[in-house]
């Protein structure tokens, strides 16, 4: 039977070791080899054509962003894997690792950590996003599982309303997927935005202010209390759920630590879940790339509302599990490439405010932002 190959590249011996013993628990996966920095690494690749890559961020020789650059240019389509420290250097530098065509990343198990723990966390992990970044190789042993019914729940209640909300949930490849997104949204843009974004702590923050610094729009990480309103884009903080939550009749963020959905905190389903009963038909919720199913169960309390789904299309989603299993249940409304999706957020939400609510214009013609 076909086996995965993995090539493992990291300056340290104990990593490998771990990386290595944690992939042998899997039997579609082998371990093609290692090597201790980037230049050895890219020897390999050539000789090897392994199937993945998982690549340290910090090396000597040659680094990981240095042999990630080398490597897109000659293989564009290999995926890779960035291991890094949960720290805000660590962070930092994945991220750029994201900008640069990275795969996905893998924190590395703590140095106070038992072995047992570590190989643990490395095979919770990493087994399964090296199993969904190469599904694209249909083997039969590794193919990630996706729902093979197409169903078609009825929508109870009728759009009937502007749209108030835009909800985002996204994951694997996802910091690109965003770049593409939220820095084409107008400074003008009429409704608050909310993410979540399957990241840890730290990565969030850095995340949020990589995003404002690009885009028109203020770009936070979630501030439990605040309020939402209109033009402004929050991304719900790593390790915590977030939800929104009426008061005196406006509407405010909160989070909690609640126990993980589908092994997520935060989970886009409980953000979804709560924009629904909130805004009930009047939220336009976008399900982005990532792994599983995250975003499935909210979708449909948001289909029932009666407000409006667009998902990622498989072509140029970098894992299609989350956007699959929304579309897959029959559920989306519509079905769209990355680049395309900003631009039919905009007129959606622009066309619905101006068509049924008569939205207000200020002195200089623009709608006004204030939340209704």
């Amino acid at each position: 039977m076909a086996r995965l190959r993995v090539l493992i590249v990291d300056d340290s011996a104990v990593i490998r070791r771990l990386i290595s013993e944690a992939l042998a628990s899997d039997p579609s996966i082998e371990v093609a080899s290692t090597a201790p920095n980037g230049k050895i690494a890219l020897d390999k690749i050539e000789h090897l054509l392994p199937d993945i890559v998982t690549l340290d961020v910090e090396m000597p020789v040659m680094d990981g962003l240095e042999t990630l650059r080398q490597i897109r240019r000659k293989w564009p389509r290999l995926p890779v894997i960035m291991f890094s420290t949960l720290t805000e250097r660590g962070a930092s530098t994945t991220l750029d690792a994201l900008a640069m065509g990275a795969s996905d990343y893998v924190a590395k198990p703590s140095n106070s950590g038992k072995l047992d723990e570590g190989l643990a966390a490395i095979r919770s992990s990493l087994i399964p996003k090296i199993k969904a970044l190469c599904a694209h190789l249909d083997l039969a042993a590794v193919r990630v599982s996706r729902p093979s019914a197409t169903r078609s729940l009825p929508r109870h209640v009728p759009f009937s309303g502007p749209v108030k909300i835009l909800a985002i949930g996204v994951s694997t490849g996802g910091p690109q997927a965003l770049e593409k997104i939220v820095p084409r949204l107008p400074a003008e843009f009429s409704v608050p935005v909310v993410i979540v974004q399957h990241m840890p702590k730290i990565f969030t923050r850095l995340l949020a202010d990589r995003l404002s610094a690009s885009s028109a729009l203020p770009v936070r990480e979630c501030l439990p209390g605040a309020a939402l309103s209109a033009g402004q884009v929050w991304i719900a903080p790593g390790d915590f759920h977030m939800l929104l939550r009426r008061v005196n009749g406006g509407v405010v963020l909160e989070t909690n630590q609640a126990p993980p959905e589908n092994s997520c905190r935060p989970a886009v389903d409980v953000l979804f879940r709560s924009v629904a009963e909130v805004f009930g038909s009047s939220v336009l919720s976008v399900v982005l790339t990532g792994m599983g199913s995250d975003g499935l169960h909210g979708c449909e309390a948001i289909h029932e509302a009666g407000g409006r789904i667009f998902v990622q299309d498989e072509a140029s989603s970098v894992v299609w599990g989350m956007p699959g299993a929304v579309a897959n249940a029959g559920i989306a409304d519509k079905i769209l490439p990355l680049d395309e999706i900003s631009g039919e957020i905009c007129r959606y939400v622009e066309t619905s405010r101006g068509r049924i609510s008569g939205v207000p214009k200020a002195r200089d013609g623009k709608e006004t932002r204030a939340l209704p």
